[in-house]
């Protein structure tokens, strides 16, 4: 048997092995999750969307009431989205760094060699396009280079005449000035963030607190559940606050696996996140989850789970830790890799949708049958959310478990549209009411 055939059938076997969940989605989701008993295989759950794309003219499908049409097509691994204030649109083309080290021994080469069939392999554009639609008829006529050779590029903000990015490992700086298409000044660097060999959650976000005085910056766990030693996870798995004058650096909320989506909510002071939660304790477990961030609060990694349900797997008890773990505000269903977050403050989508929050799930690989691979909607009541969520955007798998796309960054544009990042599908997908659109909102 020659070696590529041998290895499609060890992707084969691995994808057949593990369990299958006996909770819907919905049961993992919301105020009060359902938590079985763990359930971890020798072998993990292996489920995985082959790439595939989107056939011409074919779109993602929007819930009643919306619609949904192409922002910006053919861009180059498309994650995370940026609004400017003059209305345009920051897109960071971008995937891991090269070379990364496996710590996992066979298992996690043959686990590895299975997700590349997500479309996750590609090499990263390290780039910053900009997107303008100055006509206002939805669509990005313009694309141009903003800023290149970055290293593994995700979060952006601006404060003032400043441009913050996130680099896999280091935050930097470019001065700005409206209008702009291109920046060719050198990266600035502010601090240093936790990268390393094996930078296992390499996607780092940053928002700038509302007054312009702090940043705060995401930093993912090195592993799954603590497997590869404390050393590896150093700085890890929390949400720094800086001063961007001198970059100096605290830490500002730990126990955080792997948050991604940051927003502030509007009319508070309440930073809110996305957080991944672990993998391999079976498909019903654990849920992603959307909360409010306590300023020096724990919530659990890697020791414990939502709150103080305690990992099975850890190889080390910390009793002091895990009885100050926080439990989440909100579930976001199990293994769905939800990712980006923006709140709806504006009046152009339906009146349904005002004051709650969209989330982009990016879709899993440790479930049967599949999780996530869509946008929801998680709505608020009294500063809080509430319900379970609503699907806004599907479609992202046909109907042979293949993904056409996967949703990862979401933010409001200038109109109040939603903006939606699609990094298998190459394109920004652009959500507004139906019928009419957006632009008479601006």
């Amino acid at each position: 048997m020659r070696i590529s055939s041998w290895l499609s059938v060890l992707v084969l076997a691995l994808v057949s092995c593990g369990d299958t969940a006996t909770l819907g989605i919905d049961a993992g989701s919301g105020r009060n999750p359902q938590l079985p008993r763990p359930h971890p295989t020798r072998i993990p759950t292996v489920d995985i969307a082959p790439a595939k794309g989107w056939a011409a003219k074919a779109t993602p499908l929007a819930a009643a009431g919306l619609r949904v049409s192409a922002y910006a097509a053919g861009l180059d691994h498309p994650r995370w989205l940026y609004l400017l204030p003059n209305g345009d649109v920051l897109v960071a083309e971008t995937n891991a760094p090269a070379g990364r080290k496996n710590t996992h021994g066979f298992l996690g080469w043959a686990k590895g060699l299975a997700m590349k069939r997500t479309g996750g392999a590609v090499p990263s554009a390290d780039r910053i396009r900009l997107l303008r639609d100055a006509n206002g008829d939805g669509r990005a006529e313009l694309q141009a280079v903003l800023l290149e050779r970055l290293h593994s590029p995700f979060g952006m903000a601006l404060v003032g005449d400043q441009l913050y990015v996130a680099n896999t490992d280091a935050l930097v700086r470019f001065p700005y000035f409206a209008g702009a298409t291109q920046i060719p000044a050198e990266a600035h660097h502010v601090a240093a963030l936790p990268a390393g060999s094996v930078n296992h959650h390499w996607t780092k976000n940053v928002i700038a607190s509302p007054d312009g005085r702090r940043l705060y910056v995401t930093v993912g766990s090195n592993s799954n559940a603590g497997e590869s030693g404390s050393a590896l996870e150093e700085g890890r798995a929390r949400i720094l606050e800086l001063d961007p004058a001198d970059g100096h650096t605290e830490v500002f909320a730990t126990g955080l696996r792997n948050p991604n989506g940051l927003a502030w909510q509007p009319g508070t002071q309440t930073l809110w996140t996305t957080v991944n939660e672990r993998d391999e304790l079976g498909s019903d477990l654990v849920p992603d989850y959307l909360t409010a961030v306590v300023r020096g609060g724990f919530y659990g990694w890697p020791y414990s789970y939502y709150g103080q349900h305690l990992d099975p797997r850890s190889g080390q008890s910390r009793p002091e830790l895990v009885s100050q773990a926080l439990v989440p505000d909100y579930a976001l269903g199990p293994h769905t890799a939800s990712l980006g977050l923006a709140f709806n403050t504006g009046r152009c989508l339906p009146e349904r949708y005002l004051g709650g929050a969209f989330v982009a799930q990016h879709g899993s690989w440790n479930r049967k049958p599949p999780s996530g691979y869509q946008v929801v909607f998680v709505p608020f009541e009294g500063g809080r959310p509430m319900a379970v969520p609503e699907t806004v955007l599907s479609g992202f798998l046909d109907g042979a478990g293949n993904a056409r796309g996967r949703p990862v960054g979401v933010i409001l544009d200038a109109t109040g549209a939603l903006l939606v990042a699609d990094d298998v599908g190459n394109t920004v997908w652009r959500v507004t009411r139906d019928p009419g659109d957006c632009a008479a909102a601006s």
